[in-house]
């Protein structure tokens, strides 16, 4: 049955965004590909709210746009989470349709595609690892199967060796790195669960830390990158012992022994990519909270190994968090400016490059990531997934409204769905996990 609002796009949403001054236009300078001119928020103007998010809305913030910091700004502002309205439905651009693939899951979260076009998602609160096979003419899953139970809160999925016949399912515990055997076609795990390295434990953000832990393998093979997320806010790693090798992206080999520090000073690398043109490790990052509505910026970024990215005594650049005035101005200009800086307390989780054929060429090499939505900013921010323009591989610095309509009315009001991982199925169209309706969404582009 066709969905009242499932062909949604754009253009219904016109009348709710008022155009500022600073709106410019912009042609992607990609040579490669054929953009059509659009709208992009720049300066202050770019700072919005969930009600003013809409597909094909354009952003781009500088560091030159941050406000000093507004500590008296910051509120304790959660999502009300509520069952998705008979009327409400994900909103893609013009050309692109929206299906509910899945529903009724236990805490989907992150969501990976396996080389032969299974889709691997994490229920991190059950400790199960589920896999969804096929499409069947209703949109649904021809075959659902649980891959792994006893796991604990497992987040990260990776594939190893890499390549379409892999043999082995890596799985990112909140504290440790273990891995399944595993063959193409597999529904469940074919051998008992193989513990590679211990990582720092989790918890919870507001009783314990970050807890969610990624994995991706770098281009050859030879790397495991895990990502680990800070236990505080901005406890001084110095004389705070549980922070040690957080706010850090680790570096393993496949087999679990321990290399390095790969890179520093992310407060919560929560979602890794590794660029495909490029062979760049991405990191899509929560930053630190309290400074403010519009402090400190989230951001997604190319990792530089043994880069230092400001956690927690410097941000975006050479700005000190007031906290720690004073400590380690030695660092200050080694603190690395991120690629995308996104909206402040956006929540920003897995993220996916585009590799598929299915969506127009423009899509081609750029990015897409989930974000999850607010909870500490006086206006609600976040709820959709965006789009990430590249150019040859590297950012323009812009972020795209691609799927919205997660809230209910106003930035103010309830909230229905709060994105979380993205996934490129082989056939090219995008797969969505929602842990606020406990669902998966399927975008198909029809160009209609």
């Amino acid at each position: 049955m066709t969905h009242p609002q499932r062909f949604l796009t754009a253009s219904a949403f016109v009348g709710l965004i008022v155009l500022p001054p600073t709106l410019i236009a912009h042609a992607a300078a990609d040579a490669d590909k054929t953009v059509p001119k659009q709208l992009v928020l720049t300066g202050q103007s770019a700072f919005t709210d969930a009600a003013h998010e809409a597909p094909g809305t354009r952003r781009h913030l500088t560091v030159a746009d941050l406000p000093a910091p507004a500590p008296d700004q910051s509120v304790d502002n959660g999502p009300n989470i509520v069952p998705r309205p008979a009327n409400a439905w994900p909103i893609a651009p013009k050309g692109f349709k929206v299906e509910l693939y899945a529903t009724g899951l236990d805490n989907p979260r992150e969501i990976r595609t396996a080389p032969n076009g299974d889709l691997f998602l994490a229920e991190s609160e059950t400790g199960k690892i589920k896999i969804f096979r096929g499409v069947s003419p209703q949109g649904k899953p021809l075959q659902t199967s649980v891959f792994a139970i006893g796991l604990h809160q497992p987040f990260g999925i990776a594939f190893y060796p890499n390549g379409a016949n892999p043999h082995w399912v890596y799985i990112g515990d909140t504290d440790a790195i273990v891995r399944f055997p595993y063959r193409n076609g597999d529904l469940k795990a074919r051998g008992p669960m193989e513990h590679l390295a211990d990582l720092p434990g989790g918890g919870r953000l507001r009783g314990g830390g970050h807890w969610t832990r990624d994995l991706a393998f770098s281009l050859d093979g030879a790397k495991l990158f895990a990502s680990v997320g800070s236990h505080s806010n901005v406890d001084d790693s110095d004389t705070h012992p549980e922070e040690f090798h957080r706010a850090d992206v680790l570096e393993f080999t496949p087999e679990g022994k321990f290399l390095e520090i790969y890179a520093r000073g992310l407060r919560n690398c929560v979602g890794e990519a590794i660029n495909p043109t490029t062979g760049e490790l991405w990191c899509s990052t929560n930053e630190r909270d309290a400074l403010g509505n519009n402090l400190v910026p989230d951001y997604i970024t190319h990792v530089e190994e043994g880069g230092f990215y400001g956690w927690p005594w410097w941000y975006m650049g050479p700005h000190q968090d007031p906290r720690l005035e004073g400590r380690h101005p030695e660092l200050r200009d080694k603190v690395i400016t991120p690629d995308i800086i996104l909206q402040p307390h956006f929540a920003s989780l897995e993220m996916t490059f585009y590799q598929g054929s299915q969506f127009p060429a423009e899509f081609h090499g750029d990015a897409f990531a989930a974000e999850h939505g607010s909870w500490n900013r006086a206006p609600r921010t976040g709820y959709e997934v965006i789009r990430l323009p590249m150019h040859n591989g590297h950012a323009t610095g812009e972020y795209e409204d691609f799927l919205t309509g997660f809230t209910v009315g106003n930035s103010d009001g309830d909230v229905w769905g709060r994105p979380v991982g993205v996934a490129v199925a082989k056939d090219g169209s995008l797969f969505v996990s929602d842990d606020g309706s406990r669902s998966i969404w399927h975008v198909i582009y029809t160009g209609k």
